[in-house]
């Protein structure tokens, strides 16, 4: 059994890199899978748009300021 990486021999390399491919598949399989859902239909997922209309313009304004120039 090889204890370092620097002394391991090619097929312990060679596992080490398999094992690394399986899980980054695995992994990414599952987010995929979590980002879509299990269901495979869009029901329940559209959102109506709520319009909001702009009213009568508003002029705020203050006689006390001071411009400095």
């Amino acid at each position: 059994m090889n204890h370092s990486i620097y002394s391991a021999d090619r097929s312990t390399h060679l596992k080490i890199v398999v094992v690394a491919l399986v899980a980054g598949i695995a992994v990414a399989g599952f987010g995929i899978t979590a980002r879509t859902g299990s269901t495979g239909s869009d029901e329940g997922l559209t959102e109506t748009a709520r319009v909001i209309k702009a009213g009568k313009p508003v002029v705020v304004t203050s006689s006390n300021a001071s411009l400095v120039r």
